[in-house]
């Protein structure tokens, strides 16, 4: 596959929209409280990015803000700044 087709992007927007939810309801068992109200803002603005680049019609730069919002979501669960136990959305459990 050679290109980024308008269902696999509404696809990673649901999945991502999703463990953005689940990581701002979870607790923060590592204890490090600005770090991540810094990382919610930076996985936002990557979400935000991505949902500008679809609305104009640029999947690939859509899909990979997209995966720079998902890597932080799966980087901020492995340290435990989100307690998730989900791993469907996340790469834990």
């Amino acid at each position: 596959m050679k290109e980024v087709t308008e269902e696999k992007l509404n696809k990673y927007v649901s999945v991502t929209q999703k463990a953005i939810e689940k990581a701002e309801k979870s607790s923060n068992r590592a204890g490090l409280i600005k770090e991540r109200e810094d990382c919610i803002d930076m996985i936002k603005r990557y979400f935000s990015d991505a949902l500008h680049f679809k609305s104009k019609g640029d999947f690939v730069n859509a899909f990979a803000a997209l995966n720079y919002a998902h890597g932080w979501l799966d980087a901020c669960a492995r340290i435990g700044i989100f307690d998730v136990h989900d791993s469907e959305l996340f790469t834990v459990d």
